[in-house]
């Protein structure tokens, strides 16, 4: 933090399960960071997890004088609202996935947040996983020649319809809106933006009101990318698949760090994040399998480069242009699957320049 002492006091909107589970654990991990704020209708809840903290309502977080991070993980349908109102109020912020509920919202916050000088970033914690930074040590290191398939699934298996938000019909509700964002950040992290999109949404459970099953296809010039969702998978596959013309690489196995943080581990302790499947590497020519042991996962990261973006004045590592880009194929899948055709995306030039200078590689 280029030594300053300088403490980024945090406001948290939402302590459901993102709130609790993800972001207030890895707040509170991170050296410079404060979690001082929390909004909330359980208040017993928050002051027992983290003492000392200021709980009031969502819309007071977001302009609260005494804080200048916001973090927004409430329903997916608050989004905008409380974020383009904590940015009025000239604070930093950052929102879980989805970023919003429609394109035009996306493009709407970036544009305040240029307009008020603030950053603005979308929480896709999943970069930091495991199994994407395994994914990734691989592509780079060129062992699968040029690749030609990479295959993605986030499967659960959860038969009966619950009653909360994210299953009841509604904006932002059902299983696409809730895993879709993370699969598509993944493959546009790994691999850039896709010429065209295809999908495919159902409800197969009895009694769903939301889509449970989701299958979506980004095409790229010479490469085909299968993005899949399921909450009737039992036992699956491997969760990612990579093929080249060299070889194939296979993952199996969930990063742990959300099991983890659910049992209550510190981040940052002993065995946090520590994958115990490695990955499969399968020669081509050959046929010989190289076992390679996965990275350890650390989603800390995510906050410790939104704190010194902060304070270093920096771009930060999941810009806003990356939640536009997410948004763009997100909006454009379920139009794909209501037109039951093959779509481009609706980014503009300037959005599509925009999204290559930030990520130069592609």
């Amino acid at each position: 933090m280029n030594g300053t002492s300088r403490r980024i006091r945090v406001g948290l909107i939402g302590y459901g399960y993102a709130g609790k589970i993800f972001h207030a654990p890895l707040i509170l991990a991170v050296p410079g960071l404060t979690l001082t704020t929390v909004g909330s209708s359980r208040p017993d809840v928050v002051r027992k997890d983290s003492a000392g903290v200021t709980v009031c309502s969502p819309a007071e977080v977001a302009i609260h004088p005494e804080v200048d991070l916001v973090v927004v993980a409430s329903p997916n349908d608050s989004h905008f609202s409380l974020a383009s109102a904590a940015l009025r109020a000239g604070k930093d912020v950052v929102v879980d996935k989805p970023f919003t509920v429609t394109l035009a919202e996306a493009r709407s916050l970036l544009k305040i947040a240029e307009e008020q000088g603030r950053m603005i970033s979308v929480f896709h914690n999943r970069r930091w996983e495991s199994e994407i930074q395994a994914t990734r040590a691989v592509l780079q290191s060129g062992a699968l020649g040029v690749v030609s398939h990479y295959e993605c699934h986030m499967d659960r298996y959860r038969p009966r319809v619950r009653q909360r938000w994210r299953e009841d019909e509604g904006p932002g509700a059902g299983l696409w809106f809730d895993l879709g964002p993370h699969l598509i950040d993944q493959a546009l992290y790994l691999f850039g933006l896709p010429q065209s999109i295809s999908a495919s949404f159902a409800t197969l459970r009895e009694g769903g009101k939301t889509d449970d099953w989701a299958h979506v296809q980004l095409n790229y010039e010479r490469m085909r990318i299968i993005l899949h969702a399921s909450l009737l998978v039992s036992r699956g596959g491997p969760r990612s698949v990579v093929h080249g013309t060299r070889a194939s690489w296979l993952k199996y196995g969930a990063d742990v760090q959300e099991a983890q943080l659910k049992e209550g581990m510190i981040p940052g302790s002993p065995g946090f994040g520590l994958d115990p499947d490695p990955g499969f590497l399968y020669d081509g020519e050959t046929g010989h399998c190289t076992e390679i042991p996965a990275p350890p996962g650390n989603q800390q990261m995510y906050y410790m480069q939104i704190r010194d973006a902060i304070l270093e004045g920096q771009q930060a590592s999941i810009p806003a242009i990356d939640a536009v880009a997410v948004m763009a194929v997100l909006e454009t899948t379920f139009r794909s699957a209501e037109q039951g055709s093959v779509l481009t995306l609706p980014l503009s030039s300037d959005e599509i320049a925009q999204w290559g200078r930030a990520h130069p590689e592609f």
